[in-house]
């Protein structure tokens, strides 16, 4: 891959791997933006009059950058993925059994286990590889429809229409696929996706990443990557995430947020008198500043998981 020219040196704290890993998703959010089109049907509730006014109207040097699994989509999108795939039989029970168990230790434990996310990733490049690029994108509309767009939590995508309402920029960064990543953030009109890159030649997948997953530091080597090249000014940044992994994103920017966040981020959060809000109870904000039309959505948010908790049970 190219080296990017706008990247301008500095000293790194992280591994050259996730460096690489920052700077491929960033490059390849940049290319795929221009096909993402805004979707203005949807909108936020009316401002409570009394709230700050954030974010800033106009403010153009201010993006969003959002975490996906579990901050906007209740579990993790790659297990998702594999359902899907796993109905067009491209792989066989024994691996959906192993999808099966991550991704209810995913919702069960509420966190991220490195070794699953590595096994998830395994999975997933064994399984795409000779698979052309444009078939996996296809394929990915089809499974946001089946198993994703339920799964949206109602107050994080208010969030992220508070952002994009002030005419800013709105990018999720997750581990997952970038092509993925790329149908989520076009289906809720979001401004793009930074996300895993894989290797591709002449348009099909060799089953190998470029860098390593979009994980921990990688995610914020991509956001400093995409800021750079973007012209933004990272002090009127706000970065919202539910896990500890994504302290090193979330530290980034001027205007934190730790949205159902685990307990260790919690636990920072507070210490660092970050911005809480939890869509899985639909308690209040531990600071203000959130907007509105985010408290309709915790409500709504709580309700969606009491009822697929309900169901569960029976």
């Amino acid at each position: 891959m190219a080296a990017l020219g706008w990247l301008t040196p500095r000293r790194r704290s992280a591994t050259a791997r996730s460096v690489l890993a920052g700077e491929a998703s960033a490059e390849a959010a940049r290319k795929s933006q221009e096909v993402l089109l805004a979707d203005d049907a949807a909108s936020a509730a009316p401002k409570d009059a009394a709230e700050p006014d954030f974010p800033v109207l106009g403010d153009t040097k201010a993006a969003a950058f959002f975490d996906l699994d579990n901050t906007v989509m209740q579990g993790a999108a790659i297990f998702h993925f594999g359902r899907g795939l796993y109905k067009r039989k491209f792989f066989e029970t024994r691996d959906l059994a192993r999808f099966a168990w991550q991704q209810a230790w995913f919702r069960l434990a509420g966190v991220e286990d490195p070794q699953h996310i590595q096994d998830a990733r395994d999975s997933a490049l064994s399984i795409v590889k000779g698979h052309r690029v444009a078939e996996l994108q296809t394929i990915g509309e089809e499974i946001y429809d089946e198993y994703m767009a339920e799964r949206i939590w109602p107050g994080t995508r208010a969030l992220a229409q508070a952002h994009l309402d002030a005419g800013q920029k709105v990018w999720l960064v997750t581990a997952a696929p970038v092509e993925i990543a790329g149908v989520i953030a076009r289906r809720l009109g979001l401004t793009g996706a930074l996300g895993t890159v894989a290797e591709s030649v002449g348009g099909i997948y060799t089953g190998k990443l470029v860098g390593e997953p979009l994980h921990g530091p990688a995610k914020a080597e991509a956001v400093r990557a995409l800021a750079a090249a973007e012209g933004l000014d990272l002090s009127r940044c706000a970065a919202y995430s539910d896990s500890h992994n994504d302290i090193p994103m979330l530290s980034l920017v001027g205007h934190p947020y730790a949205i159902n966040p685990d307990t260790k981020l919690r636990k920072h959060a507070r210490e660092m008198d970050w911005r809480l809000r939890d869509y899985r109870t639909g308690r209040k904000a531990a600071k203000v500043g959130i907007p509105a039309a985010a408290g309709v959505g915790a409500v709504a948010g709580g309700t969606a998981a009491a009822i697929a908790l309900s169901r569960r049970r029976r």
